[in-house]
């Protein structure tokens, strides 16, 4: 090719993607609301409440995304997404981004053409069987009927743990969490199996929680968290750096309480300086306004308020931190410094 065309069509080139970069996030703030895709409902982790307000561990990253882009936390609209569906509706341009308990795999990265910006809960698949079953261990779970949501890792995982321990299974299709509870309350399968996070939230929501057992194996890594279409990154940096805020609040002691007061007298550490805003040009780099993450923390508080508030152990979901626990805790939480 000759130089001059090369080059003439590598600018073109460029100028095209500076403009694809932009579209996210001018359709989001010329819209005025961020369409956000969540579950159809697991208890802590995003469902509406007896006002249909949504709310949840999930449904946070949503509202402190549009508290950084438009400086409110309520102007998202919540689109529910089942296992099926949740892909088609990011792909198609139906919401702007996913916030729900999603894996992070290679296929879904590359194949499937998402960009993962984090991990917002680093879990893993397990069993819940009925107390009455018998059984202590998943290995002694053959023949068993299994709950099984379509379109999920966990249906993969599922076959592939029974294969490896040489077991058969008879798997009881369901579409959405709401539907696997009914079918397995109703004593349609032996065993539900999802995220363990997943698990403890909806055995809380049971009348007798205690008559369903977790099981102790862990059966797969399931790094749960946000994504965006590829093709889009400032989006996906705007949403990756939001959720980065969140945890790197939690890790310097910046809470919902104290924010406002720390961004309006800045202290002597420079990286609280720069999250906030009131040092630095941060905000300007991602196209927001200077104040993003401060509006974003105001909203809803730091990675761990978030944590403890929708799931941790003084609710009724009564997660421990566990992995995800803050790095300097020995957790995986860890974000890259703001600089």
């Amino acid at each position: 090719m000759n130089k001059t065309i090369f080059v003439a069509t590598a600018a073109a080139a460029g100028l095209v993607a500076i403009g694809a970069q932009a579209q996210t996030l001018n359709q989001v703030q010329e819209r005025g609301t961020l369409n956000c895709g969540v579950t159809t409902g697991v208890p802590g982790f995003a469902e509406p409440d007896a006002n249909g307000v949504w709310q949840g561990f999930d449904v946070a990253v949503c509202r402190a995304v549009a508290a950084a882009v438009l400086g409110d936390p309520e102007a998202v609209e919540f689109v529910p997404t089942t296992g099926k569906t949740r892909f088609t509706a990011l792909a198609s341009g139906e919401i702007d981004m996913l916030a729900r308990n999603t894996t992070w795999t290679f296929s879904r990265d590359t194949d499937l053409k998402f960009d993962f910006v984090g991990v917002n809960y680093y879990d893993g698949q397990g069993f819940m069987v009925p107390a009455d079953l018998g059984v202590s261990s998943a290995t002694e779970l053959d023949g068993a009927t299994v709950c099984i949501q379509t379109g999920t890792t966990t249906e993969l995982n599922l076959a592939d743990f029974f294969r490896v321990n040489g077991m058969s299974y008879e798997p009881v299709p369901i579409e959405t969490g709401a539907e696997a509870v009914q079918q397995y309350l109703a004593g349609a399968c032996d065993v539900y199996t999802t995220d363990r996070s997943a698990l403890a939230a909806q055995r809380a929501g049971f009348e007798n929680p205690d008559d369903s057992v977790i099981l102790p194996e862990v059966v797969s890594k399931e790094p749960l968290g946000p994504l965006v279409r590829h093709g889009d990154s400032e989006w996906a940096d705007i949403v990756r750096w939001t959720l980065n805020a969140m945890i790197t609040a939690e890790e310097l002691g910046v809470t919902q309480d104290n924010v406002e007061d720390m961004a309006a007298s800045p202290g002597d550490n420079p990286e609280i300086n720069r999250l906030l805003g009131t040092e630095g040009e941060l905000g300007a780099m991602i196209g927001l306004d200077a104040d993003w993450a401060k509006n974003a923390i105001a909203a809803v508080g730091n990675y761990g308020e978030v944590f403890d508030t929708n799931i941790g152990e003084s609710t009724a979901i009564g997660l421990a931190r566990g992995l995800n626990a803050q790095y300097t805790d020995g957790g995986l939480i860890y974000s890259p410094p703001f600089r």
